[in-house]
């Protein structure tokens, strides 16, 4: 299918269709989060299930459920 033909999705579409899959979030400050996308908010503050910090591309702690205050997030990415 060609792009004419697809229907035009909004960002709250996009977050709506990740919900409950596997994400990454990047925060301002750099350091990023991967992990089960379970609920946002329309500030877009973000719970995550099944957590881990990377800094630097490494691994730095895994958490079980992390929140993360929608001000400092760069980017929500679904991960395939």
């Amino acid at each position: 299918m060609s792009d004419a033909a697809q229907p035009k999705k909004s960002p709250s579409d996009f977050l709506n269709s990740i919900l409950g899959k596997t994400v990454t979030v990047k925060l301002n400050s750099g350091i990023v989060y991967k992990g089960v996308l379970a609920c946002l908010d329309g500030y877009m503050n973000i719970a995550m299930e099944q957590t881990e910090e990377y800094a630097n591309g490494q691994l730095k702690n895994k958490y079980g459920d992390a929140f993360i205050r929608g001000n400092n997030v760069q980017y929500i990415s679904a991960i395939e």
